[in-house]
């Protein structure tokens, strides 16, 4: 039998692969007040078609963020093409100090409707 401490680290260590499924969190997104659903991807992917609602901050510029999303407690909503960019821009923003974000991976498992252009 294990520890509270062991079974602890298990599930943390579990969590922090684990990601929240692209649907799930745009219906989050779209019910949390204040909150930013942020696209991770380059500005030439966004354009290609991005979700509604969502702010291009590609990866390469995560450090735009601070000059975007001047509060640190703004709830973020994180997504990429497939997931891996959006864990990296996630943990870059937990660097920059934001306290409220939620890698929810990536806009190929997205089964809602996209909007094309920049907006």
């Amino acid at each position: 039998m294990k520890s509270g401490k062991e079974s602890y680290i298990i599930v943390s260590i579990i969590n922090l692969f684990k990601q929240m499924d692209t649907n799930t969190g745009v219906e989050e997104f779209l019910n949390t007040d204040n909150a930013v659903l942020l696209d991770v991807r380059t500005k030439e992917e966004y354009e290609a078609g991005h979700i509604e609602h969502s702010m291009n901050i590609p990866l390469q510029s995560i450090d735009a963020a601070a000059e975007k999303i001047a509060d640190k407690n703004t709830p973020l909503f994180v997504y990429c093409q497939s997931g891996a960019r959006s864990k990296n821009a996630t943990a870059a923003l937990k660097t920059m100090g934001y306290v409220n974000i939620t890698n929810i991976g990536g806009i190929s498992k997205y089964h809602g409707k996209l909007v094309k252009g920049d907006l």
